[in-house]
């Protein structure tokens, strides 16, 4: 207890303390993780295998201590735990640093305590220390509404084919490209071709030369970063999919991406043909029944626009939740993004201010000439809003998720209050799609 004691943040009372986790903590965090994001009968391997690896710190952005624990220290059992990860993200190439909570868990017989609520408390502070201009987490649905989290980005949204699908070489044909395992050599051109793909998308993760060469050591055991080129060894692009099949019969794709032009049409059959035999091996190594190919790029992406007869189904996106603790801070970061929109529209110049009422606080938006001068805090009890917005879903716009008119189809509390304000609200905060790899 006595190494304990200096790590201790809050004693929570009723036996229980909240502390940062230890490299000591590894194996019983990693096991606690396990059982509580699979089952106590069946712990998630997968789950377990990432918190060692998190807890080697070797992580160039995480250290053990980015987890919180809350022990019974009546039996020295872990009963809650999260984590915060430090990231970069860019919003139209405006990059900022956020925080990623993740890892949210709690043993069944402590649930309903408070012990996540006091532990986001922590981490929220944590990420004010950082400067971390927002947060990001994923998780079930609504549960992390209540410490200030809305699902306004997102996530996930894929494009699936059968293996039957995938189209056959030609009968004595070579294969036009190949796919081989990455080496840190390989580094910065797989930053470039990601960095450049990341453009097509409003919101997207900046990932670092230190993250890559991260990703192609210890979590290698995850995910498997790959590097697509010609038979002669010229580089064509960069592929990312996972080392095993997921829900039992899926190999899923978190990246795709191919360096500036070069041809889909040409390379995505050799690409498929490479998942479909890797498939075919992750199923014999683990006694399982391949059947399908997951491109999870988001909602658009134009790999999908090279295989259309192959990508016959998929899912609609999730969401990330985000919280904004200072939205007018924030809206000050975009101004390069909101004042290039102006320029470009019908609202070339535009003067004035858009009064935002969220009913309970508001946003003021000043604009001179095209710039924004002023992000600030506003009262609607001052009256003369521009446009309404219930609760937290003016971040769904502001993050490119829904239109004014998506909006009002399920809030009729979020409406324009002219017509200015409608092409205004259309002009900076247009619906775009965004592919944020859900790196950790």
């Amino acid at each position: 207890m006595a190494k304990t004691v200096c790590r201790i943040i809050r004693d929570l009372g009723d036996g229980l303390v909240l502390r940062r986790a230890a490299p000591e903590d590894a194996e019983a965090l990693a096991q606690f993780n396990g059982r509580t994001h699979g089952s106590p009968e069946q712990p998630s391997q997968f789950i377990i295998g990432s918190t060692r690896d998190l807890m080697t710190g070797k992580h160039p952005t995480f250290k053990p201590r980015d987890f919180t624990i809350v022990e019974d220290t009546r039996t020295g059992q872990i009963v809650s735990s999260l984590n915060l990860f430090s990231q970069r993200w860019s919003y139209g190439g405006v990059e900022f640093p956020i925080g990623r909570p993740e890892l949210v868990g709690t043993d069944r017989a402590y649930r309903r305590r408070g012990l996540i609520r006091a532990q986001f408390e922590v981490v929220h502070g944590w990420s004010a220390q950082r400067g971390h201009v927002l947060q990001a987490v994923t998780g079930i649905p609504n549960f992390y509404r209540q410490f200030g989290y809305e699902m306004a980005l997102e996530l996930e949204a894929d494009r699936r084919g059968h293996r039957s699908r995938v189209p056959k070489l030609a009968e004595g044909a070579e294969e036009p490209y190949r796919v081989r395992p990455a080496v840190p050599a390989d580094v910065p051109f797989m930053g470039r071709v990601y960095a450049q793909g990341m453009t097509r998308s409003l919101v997207s993760s900046v990932i670092s030369p230190a993250l890559w060469r991260y990703y192609l050591g210890d979590r290698s055991k995850e995910e498997q970063c790959c590097v697509i080129e010609t038979p002669h060894g010229v580089r064509a692009g960069l592929l990312v999919h996972g080392n095993e099949l997921r829900w039992g019969n899926m190999l899923s794709v978190t990246v795709y991406e191919l360096k500036p032009g070069t041809n889909w049409l040409a390379v995505t059959p050799a690409v498929l043909r490479y998942l479909a035999a890797t498939g075919a091996e992750y199923a014999a190594r683990d006694k399982a029944e391949f059947e399908w190919i997951s491109f999870k790029l988001g909602t658009h992406h134009v790999a999908y626009e090279a295989m259309p007869d192959f990508l016959k189904w998929g899912n609609d996106p999730y969401a990330f939740y985000l919280r904004v603790p200072d939205l007018p801070g924030f809206v000050r970061l975009l101004a390069p993004v909101l004042e290039e929109r102006l320029a470009k529209s019908v609202a070339v110049g535009w003067s004035g201010d858009l009064k935002l009422s969220f009913f309970r606080d508001g946003l003021r938006l000043g604009f001179r000439k095209g710039k924004l001068v002023t992000s600030e805090p506003w009262s609607p009890s001052e009256g003369g809003e521009s446009a309404c917005f219930r609760g937290g879903t003016f971040l769904h716009l502001l993050f490119g998720q829904h239109t004014m008119e998506d909006l009002r189809q399920t809030s009729p509390e979020c409406y324009p209050c002219s017509n200015e304000a409608r092409v205004l609200l259309r002009v900076l905060f247009p619906k775009q799609p965004s592919s944020v790899w859900a790196v950790t």
